[in-house]
């Protein structure tokens, strides 16, 4: 069951598990250290559907550290108990502890654990301990913690770049990457209505904005990754399920342009499943209680 204020607007569970994994193993900015930097030590579970653990899965790829975090994939229905593995084509079964659902991982994690049992989720299998489920701490761990390992010349989240990208993340995440579910899991027109707005604001402001190759000119950086998910969601998820009608991505030349160009980039099409995403979206039975998945829009299952 989603939360919602006295005002029927969508709130968002708040990550629990907030540890970093470093290069030398020292802390990270929250949480404790003992969390160094090693191949295969570190499990990285992941729902398809989901675009704060896809952000994550994106930049595990970007970065070529594919054959350093090993991954498991949940299956993209979400049931009565959360996420479950196995069961569906492109699901993973828990390697670890041969778990029927992702909450027993979290229980295993904290015994006291009563939140919802979230992806992305990064498991350290020397100490079997969770280190962190927080997205936005794994997508920025990717970017440097790595690097002794594998070297790397993009920087996600470059020192010359981080006021403007600390000034434009908190935007395109309350207004869209969360607006999206924001207006979905609104229970009243008014909180449905502003969520909406925002939506649709942030969309033509970006619009505007993307006069060259990336949101901040030739450069990939994480607020690329961070819109990325939204946008390749939106027509054929977000736009039905969660009622974001307005227009469609396909309606912004360029942002339509910028999707693709992001999708080109090496490894990121790999992150990207439309079976699981369409799934998992019209699963929810909240929304959709029937269960019947739409087969379009075909100008992006081209793309995906």
């Amino acid at each position: 069951m989603q939360k919602a204020d006295d005002q029927g607007r969508f709130v968002r569970q708040v990550s629990s598990f907030r540890n970093w994994v470093t290069p030398d193993g020292a802390p990270g900015p929250t949480g404790d250290g003992g969390f160094p930097a090693e191949a295969g030590r570190y499990r990285l579970y992941v729902a398809l559907i989901c675009p704060w653990a896809s952000r994550v899965l994106m930049t595990r790829a970007l970065k070529g550290l594919n054959d350093i975090v090993p991954v498991t994939v949940v299956n993209p229905t979400l049931t009565d108990q959360g996420w479950q593995f196995g069961g569906y084509d492109g699901a993973d079964e828990d390697p670890l502890f041969g778990s029927s659902y992702l909450h027993q991982l979290y229980t295993r994690a904290d015994p006291l654990f009563t939140g919802r049992a979230t992806v992305p989720v990064l498991w350290d299998m020397k100490r079997n301990v969770m280190v962190n489920n927080e997205s936005a701490d794994l997508l920025r761990m990717f970017d440097t913690a790595f690097e002794g390992l594998v070297a790397s010349d993009l920087r996600l989240y470059p020192q010359d770049l981080a006021e403007q990208i600390d000034a434009l993340n908190p935007v395109i995440y309350d207004n869209l990457n969360n607006g999206v579910y924001k207006s979905g899991f609104a229970s009243s027109q008014t909180a449905y209505d502003e969520a909406v707005e925002g939506v649709f604001a942030t969309l033509d402001m970006l619009e505007d904005r993307l006069t060259e190759d990336y949101l901040f000119g030739d450069r990939v950086t994480e607020s690329d990754i961070r819109l990325f998910v939204t946008l390749i969601r939106f027509d054929a998820a977000y736009h039905g399920i969660f009622k974001t009608n307005r227009r469609q991505i396909a309606d912004y030349p360029r942002l339509q342009a910028y999707l693709a160009r992001i999708l080109a980039l090496p490894g990121v099409r790999e992150t990207v499943n439309m079976n699981h995403i369409t799934r998992g979206y019209y699963s929810i039975k909240a929304l959709n209680p029937t269960g019947i998945r739409p087969i379009g829009p075909a100008h992006v299952m081209a793309l995906a």
